[in-house]
């Protein structure tokens, strides 16, 4: 793909106001002449891949090719394709750059990921960027920032199969002590082990799910162990989730 001439659309679930986004953007506009965004009006963390259905949405033009939607990243992507950009649909898709990590099963809650996720069902590459962050310290955005635009150039360059997307993820490190890039494998990283309760002010019993993760960084190969060591990890993601060494067991048992 030829990104000078390419039309790329941003997306986040971090929303529209977002430090991530915006370094996003001054990536996207160091790229392409062409950049739209369609965002989340709020922050939409763990929204996943969800669609609205039940109730209407909203777009909100906030200037030139940038809008905003009172719904999730999914519904963010989906309108922009198919409802809010003219003419020709994009030919990349950019979600991020979170704050935050989206590593192992990080993936499966992850709004950033979705919205690359609903980019690839819509026939159209897409990358979810993520920058790694210690919980309550300031993220580093300048590590992304440095790197991201040429990580964009070189996955494109490459041919992708139908349905995957890439996940990639910026060490939690000083820009000058990045230490490579590592093409890995989802690794294991599990949220919910932490409940922390309590009691409201009207005095009724709460649950509120910790953002501690149980987590195995010593998996060889994979994207946790890639991150630790200060690497960038770029992780191809399939949306087929067919588990085919099953699939084919199964086949022979009903048969």
């Amino acid at each position: 793909m030829e990104l000078a001439g390419a039309r790329i659309l941003l997306s986040n679930d971090d929303g529209i106001h977002a430090p991530g986004l915006k370094v996003l953007e001054r990536i996207a506009h160091a790229l392409s002449r062409d950049v739209w965004v369609v965002a989340p009006e709020s922050e939409q963390s763990a929204a996943s891949h969800s669609l609205t259905l039940t109730v209407p949405l909203r777009v909100r033009r906030i200037s030139a090719r940038r809008f905003a939607i009172n719904g999730t990243p999914t519904d963010s992507v989906l309108l922009g394709v198919n409802g809010i950009i003219g003419g020709r649909r994009p030919d990349l898709v950019l979600s991020g750059v979170n704050a935050g990590a989206n590593l192992g099963e990080d993936i499966t809650y992850s709004g950033t990921v979705a919205a690359a996720m609903e980019a690839t069902l819509l026939g159209i590459r897409a990358i979810a960027l993520s920058q790694v962050r210690r919980n309550a310290e300031p993220v580093r955005f300048a590590v992304s920032a440095a790197h991201a635009g040429d990580i964009v150039r070189r996955l494109v360059a490459e041919d992708w199969p139908q349905g995957v997307l890439m996940n990639v993820n910026f060490p939690d490190r000083e820009d000058g002590k990045v230490t490579g890039v590592e093409i890995a494998r989802q690794g294991r990283r599990k949220i919910g082990e932490v409940l922390n309760r309590g009691v409201d002010p009207r005095g009724n019993p709460y649950v509120w799910i910790g953002t501690e993760r149980g987590e195995d960084p010593s998996l060889r190969g994979s994207d946790l162990a890639a991150v630790n060591a200060g690497r960038i990890a770029v992780t191809p993601l399939g949306v087929d989730l067919t588990h085919r060494p099953t699939l084919a067991r199964l086949r022979k048992a009903f048969r």
